[in-house]
């Protein structure tokens, strides 16, 4: 969900935030409640990795993920009570909870706690995995009413939520990395029942009206709503995750057919959305895949929804991801191919970060992202090296590998979307819930 646009519906409203001091020193890493994981093994072939097609080493590819790990969960965590001079968004408020801060808005959203916790899941980091879903499950989850097992979409750094309604990108990415863990360390009791936490909330997503409740997921259609209980009547394209869906299916197995379905609706949007001739995608979307307006806005202006900003450049990674984990499949090569041909034609190492879905660069105004070369975008472009021929895919990776960790204000999002970039592209983003993977 965007980070920084006001929206103008009451369930999303602004509210004033309060920043508190978090703790410096770690707390000591509590028992595990599962083995060790051994280094993965993948039968049929190892994930493609584009970092290696480009002549870059194992070693190297290495160091620079843990170094990036190092500076956004354990680096500088800046001057309070803003944080924005400092390299960090993980911050341990208690021996057994954690929170990743979007500096810029100084708040806990869900989206970010559950990219956190996928990144810690990917790299093992189990201390990390269990505070950051303590405090989302603590303090964000719903816990009564049609909604309950949903995630409020953000709350300030103490836990105290400050608006209930939800994000679907937040709910999909913890419910996955739930799995994961599941599948990686085996689950414990009560908070630590990784799988059955997942199946909940995973359950929620398609019955929440049994209980008087709104369903995060259209009948309908079959995808993702933007904004339940209130925003329910578009998508979000970056909200389709159809990698996950198969992961779905097997974690919450009594609504597999459903999740089947939103695996080839989420496929679909992901065909559908993007511009048919620069690739580029709206932020929102109806379910049909059109650009999503709301009222008095116009096909010509600048407004977030349907432009290509900050949640469009992660329809990207969806789709490569899926190619990634389940085959690469011609549109998603003809996707990445159309994408790349327009960013090259802007230039690989000077694109700006927001553009009209023609192509047309939004005005000086609009375009005030910070750098104005996005790291974010820059992670989100080369995974489409994944899944392209086009001959130039190999200055996207370039430019990836020489994109500095982002620090200071944005690092929030752009240092979220950067650290998933580094394992899409090195092959180290795997699904554990699928054989051989340990």
């Amino acid at each position: 969900m965007n980070r920084t646009r006001k929206l103008t519906v009451a369930l999303l409203s602004a509210a004033a935030l309060v920043a508190v001091t978090p703790s410096a020193a770690l707390a000591a890493v509590p028992p595990g409640h599962g083995r060790p994981a051994p280094a993965p093994a993948v039968p049929k072939g190892k994930l493609p990795d584009v970092f290696a097609r480009a002549g870059y080493p194992a070693r190297a590819v290495d160091a620079k993920i843990q170094a990036a790990w190092r500076q956004l969960f354990h680096g500088d965590p800046g001057t309070a009570p803003t944080h924005a001079d400092g390299q960090s968004i993980y911050y341990q408020l208690s021996p057994d909870m954690a929170y990743v801060e979007d500096i810029g808005n100084q708040d806990v959203r869900s989206e970010g706690m559950g990219y956190a916790m996928m990144i810690a899941v990917q790299l093992g980091h189990r201390h990390e995995f269990d505070s950051l879903w303590n405090f989302a499950q603590t303090n964000m989850q719903i816990k009564s009413g049609g909604e309950k097992y949903y995630f409020a979409w953000h709350a300030d750094t103490t836990g105290k939520v400050i608006d209930t309604g939800v994000a679907p990108d937040g709910d999909q990415w913890m419910a996955a990395a739930l799995a994961e863990a599941s599948a990686r360390w085996h689950d414990g009791a009560g908070t630590y029942d990784y799988g059955r936490q997942a199946e909940q909330i995973l359950h929620a997503m398609w019955h929440a009206s049994d209980s008087g409740g709104v369903n995060m997921f259209d009948a309908a259609s079959h995808l993702p709503t933007f904004s339940p209980p209130g925003a329910v009547g578009f998508s979000d394209p970056s909200y389709a995750l159809p990698a996950f869906y198969k992961v779905f299916a097997k974690a919450d197995p009594s609504d597999k057919a459903l999740w089947d379905k939103a695996y080839a609706a989420g496929e679909k949007l992901l065909q559908d959305a993007p511009n048919a001739t620069t690739g580029l995608s709206p932020c929102y979307a109806n379910f049909d895949g059109t650009p999503f307006m709301w009222p008095g806005e116009t096909a010509d202006d600048n407004a977030y929804s349907h432009n290509f900003q900050e949640d469009a450049w992660r329809v990207i990674a969806n789709a490569n991801v899926d190619a990634a984990w389940n085959g690469v499949k011609p549109w998603e090569t003809q996707f990445s191919n159309r994408l790349e041909r327009f960013f090259e034609g802007q230039g690989v190492t000077t694109y700006v970060s927001r553009y009209h879905l023609d192509g047309t660069p939004l005005p000086s105004g609009q375009n005030t992202y910070e750098p104005a070369h996005a790291q974010g975008l820059v992670a989100m472009n080369s995974t489409s090296a994944i899944s392209a021929t086009d001959p130039g895919s190999r200055a996207f990776v370039e430019d990836m590998w020489n994109t500095a960790t982002p620090s200071g204000q944005a690092r929030y999002y752009d240092g979220m979307l950067y650290m998933l970039g580094l394992l899409y592209d090195s092959g180290r983003f795997r699904d554990f819930t699928q054989p051989g993977i340990h």
